[in-house]
């Protein structure tokens, strides 16, 4: 049996979707319409051109950290 700190360590090895959908069932969380609605676009690519064009804004130095975004009060 493991150890609650290994547990812990192999949850932090997990590629961040799979964390979140552990995060999910271990609170109960279930997709909604709107979750189910997101997750077909992104899967058909339906965000492909936004996410390229955030890429290009990042790579040439246009996009802000969102540390000098947020608000932090």
């Amino acid at each position: 049996m493991s150890t609650v700190q290994e547990i812990k360590s192999a949850i932090e090895q997990l590629p961040l979707e799979e964390r979140a959908a552990l995060v999910a069932e271990l609170c109960g969380w279930t997709d909604d319409e709107w979750d189910r609605r997101m997750k077909a676009d992104a899967k058909s690519g339906k965000f492909a051109g936004l996410n390229e064009e955030a890429a290009n804004a990042y790579k040439s130095g246009q996009a802000k950290p969102l540390d000098d975004i947020l608000d932090k009060s």
